[in-house]
């Protein structure tokens, strides 16, 4: 099939699966004539990729027209829509058509029952950090891939350091292939430990620091984290997925079920073994301070999507989560 539509957040695995096209379709001779990179953010930019998709491979191989940041499968006019249906249907043999978005595609729109038509589509979505389960299968998938055998503490360990960073996970298991060459044991956390960079302050760490209302080490924690790179909106996102976590095993306790599947359920929990835990950290919580937790954090969302200024606004938000914790 000559049309894709990649969407999602995880910008590595889709630059990544824009290479494998790139590869597997164009001849590297010829990939100046036969590949365009076109940003579609307005209609006569996509116009202009769609005309470009029609017109034959110059030379060896074939075409890819890579049309960025689409915005098709959310609005689309209708003239732009007969357009986009003319050349689905038009499209050379030898030339591939690559949408790529971070909005998930809208079910309701036509343009998107077009494009489920016609394109073969890929999600590629960040895993939410706060679903370890997810995590570590993500972690054993990529170290599987290149053959890198890993024991469980290992994998654990990764997972520690690296959370749902697909990039920096593809390079740090690229470095531990290379050093476990030619071994036939798996590797260890001991072995793996003095080559990853593990961080002790992740925004998990973080939503456990403002549960115990440690506002000095949240407060240390926070900073750590934007030293690191960290992005706001992300640490902000991991902490509402914390919380609202935290709330529904609270108020499934409070409403006195205790079947540890239908918890897990109800919380959207994969690993219902996890539930004695998460049980254990909203011990002396309640349903109310978790539900003002969640009020400030999506307020602490809206200000950082505001433009307000990072740092400050964080450290704001931790200290209030914090005292929302102590009454």
């Amino acid at each position: 099939m000559p049309v894709y539509f990649y969407w999602g957040d995880d910008d590595y695995q889709i630059s990544q699966g824009v290479k494998k096209l790139i590869d597997t379709y164009t001849d590297p001779m010829w990939r100046d004539f036969n590949y365009a990179k076109v940003t579609a953010t307005g209609e006569l930019e996509i116009m202009d990729g769609l005309n470009q998709a029609v017109t034959a491979p110059f030379g060896m191989g074939s075409r890819l027209t890579w049309l960025v940041d689409t915005a098709i499968a959310q609005r689309c006019s209708d003239s732009l829509l007969s357009e986009l249906e003319r050349t689905f249907k038009v499209l050379p043999e030898h030339s591939h058509l690559l949408f790529t978005a971070s909005n998930k595609p809208d079910g309701r729109a036509k343009s998107t029952k077009l494009i489920q038509k016609y394109a073969k589509v890929l999600e590629f979505s960040l895993i939410p950090p706060w679903k370890t389960d997810a995590v570590v299968q993500l972690v054993k998938q990529c170290a599987v891939e290149i053959n890198l055998k890993l024991s469980n503490d290992a994998v654990d360990l990764l997972v520690d350091a690296i959370g749902n960073d697909t990039r920096r996970l593809t390079m740090e298991l690229q470095k531990l292939q290379l050093s476990h060459h030619g071994k036939t044991q798996p590797m260890t956390a001991q072995e793996i430990m003095p080559l990853v960079q593990v961080s002790a302050h992740n925004s998990l760490q973080l939503a456990s620091s403002i549960r115990s209302a440690d506002t000095s080490h949240a407060l240390s924690l926070i900073a750590e984290l934007l030293r690191n790179n960290e992005v706001g909106l992300r640490i902000c996102a991991t902490l509402v997925g914390q919380f609202r976590t935290w709330l529904w095993i609270k108020l499934m306790q409070e409403s006195g079920e205790r079947d540890d599947k239908a918890i897990a359920e109800a919380a959207e929990i994969g690993n219902p073994k996890r539930v004695y835990f998460l049980k254990q950290e909203v011990q002396g919580l309640n349903s109310q301070k978790l539900m003002r937790s969640l009020s400030i954090l999506l307020r602490l969302e809206a200000d950082l999507k505001h433009g307000k200024d990072e740092t400050a606004t964080l450290q704001t938000a931790i200290i209030e989560l914090c005292q929302a914790m102590q009454k």
